[in-house]
């Protein structure tokens, strides 16, 4: 999957991001790349991943794995791999990544500038 094309769409979600990717690799070759373990561990280690096993998937078309951040807080996140063949005969690759529903809550909560109300001290 080095044949990436240097036009990459980038888009901020409340809850995560979205890229979208042109390559010139054929559909069957990028499936291979995100749904065989040690072909996707190039790119996505084993460790990053919550679990080694996709949550679901589509099989040629999509997939969905569940990662964990090894530093605290410990964030668990959703990414979804999605393919297409494009029109140039290569892959349109979206990869949407987002926290889990639990976790952005207790990320809300816990973010250092939350933009709380300054608490003032009695002297």
């Amino acid at each position: 999957m080095n044949d990436v094309k240097a036009e990459v769409q980038a888009k901020v979600h409340e809850s995560g991001f979205e890229q979208r990717y042109e390559l010139d690799a054929s559909p069957e070759k990028v499936w291979r790349a995100i749904s065989i373990a040690e072909f996707r561990e190039k790119w996505l280690p084993r460790h990053a991943l919550a679990d080694p096993q996709s949550l679901s998937e589509r099989p040629g078309k999509e997939i969905r794995y569940r990662l964990r951040d090894d530093t605290p807080p410990h964030l668990e996140s959703t990414v979804t791999l999605t393919i297409a063949p494009n029109g140039s005969g290569g892959t349109s690759l979206r990869i949407l990544h987002e926290l889990t529903g639990a976790t952005s809550e207790r990320l809300a909560k816990t973010i250092a500038n939350g933009n709380n109300p300054t608490v003032m001290l009695a002297a």
